[in-house]
């Protein structure tokens, strides 16, 4: 997928197919499709310098369970959510 860069000091709302809008801070990137890169409204913020289209994908995309974070398992372990009655003491 490609990527675009906002590459000035203010927030860019970048328009997308299907009436969408990607919105980067300054410095900030996104993916977007391949046929959201051929969008003429975009291709002007190119041309103005405001973002940059990188279509090699320099970003990983997480594979089969590359998205999960920690890894830690808590087995055995409550979370302290647990309902208490007061008859139970």
């Amino acid at each position: 997928m490609p990527v675009v860069s906002n590459k000035t000091q203010k927030p860019v709302s970048v328009p997308l197919p299907g009436g969408k809008t990607l919105r980067l801070g300054p410095g900030k990137t996104g993916q977007i499709s391949a046929k959201a890169a051929e969008n003429p409204q975009l291709k002007k913020l190119v041309d103005t310098g405001e973002i940059e289209v990188d279509r090699k994908n320099p970003r990983p995309t997480a594979g089969p369970g590359g998205g999960k974070r920690g890894g830690a398992s808590m087995l055995g372990h409550s979370s302290g959510g647990a309902i208490r009655r007061s008859g139970d003491r």
